[in-house]
C-alpha cells in the first residue's frame, strides 16, 4: 500500500471517528490554489477544520501533532479564508482549527491545536 492510499484510510477513519463524536461533516479534501484541508464540519456552532496527520509507529519521524508546524498552519488558514469567502460566510462564523493525530493505531483529537495566523 503506497502512502497516498495509507492517508486516504487514516482520513476516513478520521471521519468516522468524528461523526461518531457528533461533528457533522462537510467537506472533504477542500483544494484551492492555496492548499488543501482534509476535513471541514461543524461542532456544535463551530465551523472546525481538521487536518489529519499520521505517524508509523517507530518511523523516527517524530508524533503526528509536531507534524503540523508553523508554515502548514499558515497554509490552512490561507484556505478557511478562501472556504468561507466561496460559501459566503459570515466574518463573525465562529471558526477552530482541529487536528486528528494518529501515531499507529492510537487516535488523538486535538481541539483548538493553534489559533488563525495572518500570512
Amino acid at each position: 500500500m503506497n502512502t497516498r492510499e495509507i492517508g486516504t484510510r487514516k482520513e476516513e477513519a478520521a471521519c468516522r471517528y468524528l461523526e461518531q463524536q457528533g461533528i457533522r461533516i462537510k467537506e472533504r479534501n477542500f483544494c484551492c490554489k492555496l492548499g488543501e484541508i482534509d476535513i471541514v464540519g461543524y461542532d456544535g456552532e463551530y465551523l472546525v477544520f481538521f487536518e489529519v496527520k499520521y505517524r508509523k509507529t517507530g518511523s523516527g519521524k517524530g508524533d503526528a501533532a509536531e507534524a503540523v508546524g508553523i508554515g502548514k498552519q499558515k497554509k490552512i488558514c490561507r484556505c478557511s479564508d478562501y472556504y468561507r469567502m466561496i460559501h459566503h460566510l459570515a466574518a463573525d462564523t465562529p471558526i477552530r482549527y482541529d487536528v486528528i493525530a494518529i501515531d499507529g493505531e492510537q487516535m488523538q483529537w486535538i481541539k483548538n491545536a493553534f489559533d488563525y495566523l495572518e500570512r
